[in-house]
């Protein structure tokens, strides 16, 4: 990965950086990341439909150029929506993930594909609450649990990096980890994720579920 950091004149949290500077870098920095951009390139060419690569490979990727952490550092996954409701079948949705497997070989173990079209069919036994029923793939990132997670990014034909933010990218780059409380089923899984982050860059700032203060993680 190419050096980023010339793109930050202010500190990350610096009111000076409004959300277009914020857009802009992070474009900046995942066109400097050479396995992003890979990963991105082979998912264009498949073109699910409505795709999108989501939450931890992009706001990671921010944190480990923010805190001057090796490329890769801490992402477990990467994570790839798309929507589809013509088929709403587990076996549709898996014969998806298999031709992923297959024309990205070499991203098989570390990629993620998921039908946003039927998370509401397997979410209340998974998870133990309601998930509403989806429209697009953008609208499912404002059920996730924190506002830092709901980025996703989509390379276009035309060579241009799209993205979607619902709450904003100002969380991700002041290293704030708030929770998005749409959904009071994130709730158990917010402090277990918080601690894991936490520990990873121990810059972050983390706000309590209920009292949006911040809080020691262990406290969670």
């Amino acid at each position: 990965m190419k050096e980023s950091s010339h793109l930050f004149k202010h500190k990350p949290e610096d009111t000076a950086l409004d959300e277009q500077d914020r857009r802009d870098a992070l474009m900046h920095i995942i066109r400097q990341d050479d396995q992003l951009m890979a990963l991105l390139s082979g998912l264009r060419t498949l073109d699910f439909p409505d795709w999108r690569l989501v939450s931890g490979a992009i706001y990671q990727t921010v944190w480990n150029v923010l805190t001057g952490q090796p490329q890769g550092y801490g992402i477990k996954d990467y994570d790839v929506a798309y929507f589809d409701a013509s088929d709403l079948s587990y076996e549709a949705e898996d014969a998806v993930i298999k031709q992923a497997a297959t024309a990205l070989p070499d991203w098989c173990d570390r990629i993620e594909v998921r039908n946003q079209a039927r998370v509401h069919l397997w979410y209340p036994d998974r998870f133990g609450g309601a998930y509403p029923k989806l429209s697009c793939t953008d609208e499912s990132l404002e059920n996730y649990m924190c506002t830092t997670h709901a980025v996703a990014v989509r390379l276009e034909h035309n060579g241009e990096i799209s993205i979607a933010a619902p709450f904003g990218l100002a969380d991700i780059f002041s290293l704030t980890i708030r929770p998005s409380t749409k959904l009071p089923s994130n709730q158990t899984h917010y402090g277990q994720k918080a601690k894991r982050m936490s520990q990873l860059w121990p810059q972050l700032k983390v706000l309590d579920w209920h009292s949006g203060k911040p809080v020691r993680p262990e406290f969670l």
